[in-house]
């Protein structure tokens, strides 16, 4: 149980796993105040959790599918002095309900997990406490987008995939959740998330000419740079929503 290799190459130098600058992440945490001692439920690589130990003294457990990141979260717990307060599970968070209600239960850019968003919330409403926020990080169309392939090259499947930011707001709205809270990505956080991908991938193929996945990465970096400046950079969103229960 892992994620595929290609997107811990990808990813090799992110700490954040999404389109979110540290100054947003940090923005986030200020914008939803949780009180010191707040339980919290998060993935990835564990910067939300380590750095609001830090900043606002919340504890809390990060659950993972990828050993890669699961190991970097630990690592910068310790190197940020808070392994005492917050711990990482490898495991499968798509079937992961807390032991006890948490305050806070997050899931910033994974609604896969749930077999999207509506799915994702249910889910996280079992680890919930009453009265508690829930954070969900979702792409939506910055504006209406042309044709199919368009979507496609912006990594949608299909025009469907994704809302209009006001039509995902309403969403939530539907699956009795009021939005309390949002930070949005820029063009310059996608920028910041997708460029350093490129030079991740670079400087891996310099490493690894004859790796199996060697020919595949090099087609994607030829590729990659132009379609996201003439697609994705222009159309896909992404955010980071508070809800709390109607």
């Amino acid at each position: 149980m892992d994620l595929p290799r290609i997107i811990t190459i990808r990813e090799s130098s992110h700490r954040i796993h999404n389109p979110l600058t540290a100054g947003k992440l940090a923005a986030l945490g200020r914008a939803v105040r949780p009180a010191p001692g707040t339980r919290v439920l998060a993935s990835g690589s564990g910067e939300l959790l380590c750095t609001w130990a830090r900043d606002h003294g919340i504890t809390g457990t990060g659950v993972d599918i990828s050993t890669v990141f699961t190991g970097r979260a630990r690592a910068r717990a310790a190197e940020l002095g808070v392994a005492d307060r917050v711990e990482f599970v490898h495991g499968d968070a798509s079937g992961h309900v807390a032991d006890e209600p948490v305050g806070l239960a997050s899931c910033v850019g994974a609604t896969w997990i749930g077999g999207g968003v509506a799915g994702t919330v249910e889910l996280l409403a079992r680890s919930l406490a009453p009265g508690g926020l829930m954070l969900i990080g979702e792409p939506y169309w910055r504006r209406e987008v042309p044709d199919q392939e368009t979507a496609r090259a912006s990594h949608a499947d299909r025009k469907e995939d994704f809302l209009l930011l006001p039509e995902l707001i309403e969403r939530f709205g539907s699956l009795g959740y009021d939005v309390v809270e949002m930070v949005l990505a820029d063009q310059d956080s996608w920028d910041r998330y997708q460029a350093a991908q490129w030079l991740n991938m670079r400087r891996w193929l310099d490493r690894n000419p004859d790796d199996e996945l060697a020919a595949g990465i090099r087609a994607e970096l030829a590729a990659g740079p132009a379609r996201y400046t003439r697609y994705q950079r222009e159309y896909l969103g992404w955010g980071v929503f508070a809800l709390m229960r109607r």
